[in-house]
This record gives C-alpha cells, sequence and structure tokens, in this order.
C-alpha cells in the first residue's frame, strides 16, 4: 500500500509538549500547492499508554473540540506518564465550514473508514488515522454530539462487543468519564465508523453524544472538560483524583429504541428530552404543512425507556430520526 499522503509537521514520540499539524496536499483553485492543515498536539512524558483525543469528526459537533482545545493549551508534560495525541478538529474541513460532511468531498468522516491514500480528503484523513495514529493508542476518546439536528441527552457511551474482556475494558473507562448518563449504545449505521476501527485493534474506546443543536451549552462543556480529565486519569497517564458524581445506566438493546419518521411536516414531541415512555404512549404528532385542516400523523413509543434523542429542528423530512429510546439499568 502506497505510503500517506499526509506528512505530521512535530515529533510524535519526543517528550514534552508540541504543537503542530497534519499536512494534507490539496491542489484547488486558489491555491494550485495548497494543504488542508488539521492542527495536532502531542504531549509525552517518558514511558506508558498513549491516549487518542479526537473531535469534530462531523464539523457541526462543539463540545469536544472546546474541551480538547482548551487540554492542547494548558497540558504540561510534567503531570503526565505515557502520551496524549489531541486532534480537536478531526475533520477539518467540515469544521471549518460548520457542516456535519466535508464541503470539499461530501465525505462522511465518521462512515470512511478504513479510508484510502490514494482516496479522496476524507478517504485520506481516516487512512492517516487508521494506519498512523489509531496503532500508537491503547485508549481512544471520540467526542460527539447532535450537531445541527439532533439533540441528546448528555451520555457516555461504549459499544457491545464479542470480546468481553475489551467490552468491559471500554465500560469501565466510559463510567470513569462519568457522564450523567452511561450508554451501551448500539449503532444502526455502523459501515466504516472510527470506532469499529478502533475496536477491530483491540483499543479501549469511548465516545460521547453531548447535546447538539448546532451549539454549547456552559453545564455540557463542563461535561466535556470532566470527562476528558477522567478519562486521562483512569487510563493511568495523568495523574490525579477522579471526579465522581451520580450517572445513570442506559442501554440500547435493539432496533426497537429507534424512531424514524414516516411523513413531512412540522414536529411537535410530546414528551420532553429525558422523560419516561412507555411502549405505545405518544411521542410526537408531525404535522402537515402543504395543506391546513389535516389531523396529525401520531408517533407511537415501539417500547419503553427514556427519551434519549430527538429531531432538533422544528421541520422534518421523510427517514429523519425523530427519536430514541434507551431503557434505564437500574
Amino acid at each position: 500500500m502506497r505510503d500517506s499522503a499526509i506528512t505530521c509537521t512535530i515529533d510524535l514520540d519526543a517528550d514534552g509538549v508540541h504543537h503542530g499539524h497534519l499536512r494534507l496536499p490539496y491542489s484547488r483553485d486558489d491555491s494550485a500547492w495548497g494543504s488542508v492543515m488539521i492542527p495536532i498536539t502531542v504531549a509525552k512524558n517518558g514511558t506508558g499508554p498513549t491516549a487518542l483525543l479526537t473531535g469534530a469528526n462531523h464539523g457541526d459537533e462543539y463540545e469536544g473540540p472546546f474541551a480538547l482545545v482548551e487540554l492542547a493549551a494548558t497540558i504540561q508534560a510534567k503531570d503526565l506518564s505515557g502520551r496524549v495525541i489531541i486532534v480537536p478538529f478531526m475533520n477539518q474541513p467540515a469544521f471549518a465550514a460548520g457542516t456535519r460532511t466535508s464541503p470539499i468531498d461530501q465525505g462522511n468522516m465518521n462512515r470512511a473508514f478504513p479510508g484510502r491514500p490514494d482516496g479522496t480528503v476524507t478517504e485520506k484523513i481516516a487512512d492517516y488515522f487508521q494506519r498512523y495514529l489509531l496503532p500508537l493508542a491503547d485508549v481512544v476518546l471520540d467526542f460527539h454530539s447532535g450537531g445541527n439536528t439532533l439533540d441528546f441527552l448528555p451520555f457516555a457511551a461504549s459499544h457491545i462487543l464479542e470480546d468481553k474482556e475489551q467490552e468491559a475494558r471500554c465500560s469501565a473507562a466510559r463510567d470513569a468519564f462519568n457522564a450523567p448518563f452511561s450508554t451501551q449504545m448500539l449503532e444502526i449505521d455502523s459501515a466504516g465508523m472510527y470506532d469499529d476501527a478502533a475496536e477491530a485493534m483491540g483499543k479501549v474506546f469511548v465516545t460521547t453524544e453531548l447535546g447538539g443543536g448546532g451549539t454549547t451549552t456552559p453545564d455540557v462543556i463542563e461535561i466535556a472538560r470532566k470527562g476528558l480529565r477522567n478519562v486521562l486519569i483512569h487510563a493511568t497517564i495523568l495523574r490525579g483524583e477522579l471526579s465522581r458524581g451520580p450517572t445513570r445506566h442506559l442501554s440500547q438493546s435493539d432496533a426497537a429504541c429507534f424512531h424514524f419518521s414516516p411523513g413531512r411536516g412540522l414536529v411537535e414531541y410530546c414528551v420532553s428530552l429525558g422523560a419516561p415512555v412507555e411502549k405505545g404512549d405518544l411521542l410526537a404528532r408531525i404535522w402537515a404543512t402543504e395543506q391546513t385542516g389535516q389531523p396529525p400523523l401520531d408517533i407511537i413509543a415501539k417500547t419503553d425507556g427514556l427519551l434519549t434523542t430527538r429531531h432538533a429542528k422544528g421541520l422534518i423530512q421523510p427517514g429523519d430520526c425523530l427519536a430514541v429510546l434507551a431503557r434505564e439499568i437500574l
């Protein structure tokens, strides 16, 4: 396989704190020999585990990038035993545009793995992570939120895995993050995901869904900051004590948790985010917007659970994710 076109401008193995870029040549109309420049910080002190920390896998999700740029600006090597690799804006073109996918090639970074060294810009970035960064990591924390179109209860998540020992390690790191909710997550479309790429290598992988709506709140940013620090302490990379608070454990055990819109219109939610729901309850109504005098389309809960995810916009289209429920583990 050909080498990656991406060059890292700093030494990933050097002790100390170093700030640089992943530079990807990208010839375009306004810069014949231009580059995509992805900021990266590496902090290292001697031997020990490596944490790979990423945000803006989707470019319209901001909670993780806030926590990561702050960490990059304040981290000190003397506080570490091992290495921290920080990439706050993984899909930098999408982040710069404030869009979920890249404006260059419409690439969804979280569906592009394992990537290709001779592919699109998004595929080249995915390939670099797949072949050069993920192999260095012992633990991977990838921040997500609802972006412009979804709103979530703030939770940290891990996945059900065939390797139960690995699953337990991931669950322990998820619980150490200590978000208000800790979720065993079911993915409805996992092909090409960064999550799968990391887990297939045996890594401890933790992700999040922290709020959304294309904005942030002080409470959620603080959850991201605390969780980031906790994961590094749990991994024995950062010295310090875990900051603990209450968390509620949730499980998305089957596809009945997911509800998609069968129609187009104005969506009215009948339960609030975080509210308990029983199977058969009215979740939402979709009101037609092409003609008045029409009754709404009722959306009925297919299972019991808490409403953990909802569509963030007032208008909805057929096939949009309308609601996700998760069952509480008591």
